[in-house]
């Protein structure tokens, strides 16, 4: 069996950590290097329910994407919620590495797994990394249909594809606008406005928009309307676990660690219900409004 300290080598060749945005706090957070690891749990988010998730599956390692201390402490008590995820943590032996935006800007990376659940074909990155000579790498990814789509129907397909949460798919736009070009970030995507006006797509797929930016965004038709399409921040990223783990057990297959890689497939999202307006309202209903659920864990130890 491999040690720690040999599984995160591997980890941060897929994702450095002097990629990760200044301000971002990635890597290990708690783990003895010389551990030996055996089962590893991929998950979007550090919190309680994930770590007991972990404990229960008899995981060494729990790798996620969100970090646990972004902005850092001064405690790691237990009467805290996040002292006791590393009290559980140390107690139970299990490691834990982040990957944030050194992830999201990877090739291939979380926009990457975004845009492959939605089958959309990767053309470039969003907002290029300038360190990369070759142009893959970046934050976001600019992508293609294989056929047109209308605003409504690639929403009703982002609602299937992608894992369930109470907010579903949102549209700004006409809903029977015909789509053939998409950008697709991971996450909080409003603050990347301006490359999408830029990339010249007839649409963009992320997360946590705002009244104000996307009030603004749309408003201004001087450079043709475009369609904003806002999902659930933890469904934009769940993709990425399939993804990561597949590459950890490409990797473990080539070393012959025999290493056990699982996602969860545990809700996170913090929403917990959606109630639709009683009154009269101008909103276009679009179908599909529930998405799919992540399929159920199962033992085999292979990425599901």
């Amino acid at each position: 069996m491999p040690r720690l300290s040999e599984v995160i080598a591997a980890l941060e060749n897929l994702w450095p950590a002097e990629r990760a945005e200044s301000w971002d706090a990635v890597g290990t957070v708690v783990g003895d290097p010389d551990q030996e690891v055996t089962r590893i749990l991929f998950a979007v988010d550090p919190v309680q329910e994930i770590v007991d998730e972990a404990v229960a599956l008899g995981a060494d390692l729990l790798v996620t994407h969100h970090p646990l201390y972004l902005r850092g402490t001064t405690t790691v008590a237990a009467s805290t919620f996040k002292g006791r995820v590393v009290h559980t943590l140390i107690r139970n032996d299990i490691a834990l590495h982040v990957a944030h935006t050194n992830a999201d800007t990877a090739d291939p990376g979380v926009s990457d797994a975004l845009a492959g659940a939605l089958d959309l074909r990767v053309v470039r990155p969003l907002v290029p990394d300038p360190s990369d000579p070759e142009g893959r790498r970046g934050l976001g990814r600019v992508c293609e249909l294989d056929h047109p789509l209308t605003v409504r129907d690639l929403a009703a397909r982002a609602a299937e594809r992608l894992p369930a949460t109470a907010q579903g798919i949102r549209v700004a736009g006409d809903p029977d606008a015909l789509v053939r070009t998409v950008a697709v970030s991971g996450g909080s995507g409003d603050s990347l406005f301006g490359h999408v006006r830029a990339a010249g797509v007839d649409a963009f797929l992320t997360a946590d928009l705002r009244h104000h930016p996307v009030s603004e965004f749309v408003a201004d038709r001087a450079q043709g309307p475009l369609a904003l399409l806002d999902a659930a921040h933890w469904a934009t990223e769940w993709p990425w676990c399939e993804l990561a783990a597949a590459q950890l057990d490409e990797i473990s297959d080539r070393h012959g660690w025999g290493l056990r890689v699982h996602v969860s497939t545990t809700v996170t999202d913090p929403w917990t219900a959606h109630a639709a307006s009683a009154g009269p309202s101008p909103v276009t209903a679009l179908p599909g409004s529930a998405s799919r659920a992540p399929s159920d864990s199962d033992t085999s130890g292979a990425p599901n």
